[in-house]
């Protein structure tokens, strides 16, 4: 079995941490008690609360991205688009904490739009456009900008989901997905070619 290092032990540690109770909860001194370290161990590895927030954040992207990637093999563009709805979805639901701070915090870090995007910074988004850019060039979806395109299905879904984290549904989680996969569809019906 590998030893993790020291900075692999903080990442974990903080990361259950936000997991369990959100950004406010963080603090380099609960950290390091979870590690068993000084809290000023912590400044060789992070320079700052915010570097180590930033980390986090870029752990989450890159484990949807993973995820939107793995999911993005079929041949089918439009079942394709919808499968990657469901990451986005199951990711909101199990982890909010870190969902809202990667996805509806503000932060001085994240990328905006259009030009972050357009310059294919975004590791989730990137994989979206490019199912978008290959449902157009083989006729399964009306000629657009790719990037729009893109961004509205994100949006719809980003919505739907504050929405139902907000308590605007009555609907159980159960209820809420299905609802969610057929609102996709309806967006996506609404792109076709």
């Amino acid at each position: 079995m590998t030893r993790l290092t020291t900075a692999e032990k903080i990442l974990r540690a903080a990361h259950k941490l936000f997991d369990r109770e959100g950004d406010e909860a963080l603090t380099m001194r609960r950290v390091a008690d979870a590690v068993g370290i000084t809290p000023m161990a912590i400044y060789r590895h992070f320079p700052n609360r915010e570097a180590l927030l930033k980390r986090l954040s870029d752990d989450c992207f890159n484990a949807v991205a993973k995820e939107w990637v793995e999911r993005a093999r079929s041949p089918d563009v439009i079942k394709r688009l919808l499968s990657l709805g469901l990451p986005y979805l199951e990711y909101a639901l199990a982890h909010p904490h870190f969902f809202d701070h990667a996805f509806s915090s503000p932060r001085d870090d994240a990328r905006r739009y259009p030009e972050d995007f357009r310059a294919g910074h975004s590791p989730t988004f990137n994989v979206l456009v490019q199912t978008v850019v290959e449902g157009m060039e083989k006729g399964v979806l009306k000629r657009d900008d790719p990037h729009d395109v893109s961004m509205a299905i994100w949006a719809h879904q980003h919505g739907l989901i504050a929405l139902y984290r907000g308590g605007r549904f009555s609907y159980d989680e159960a209820q809420f997905r299905a609802f969610y996969m057929q609102s996709l569809q309806r967006l996506i019906d609404g792109i076709k070619a």
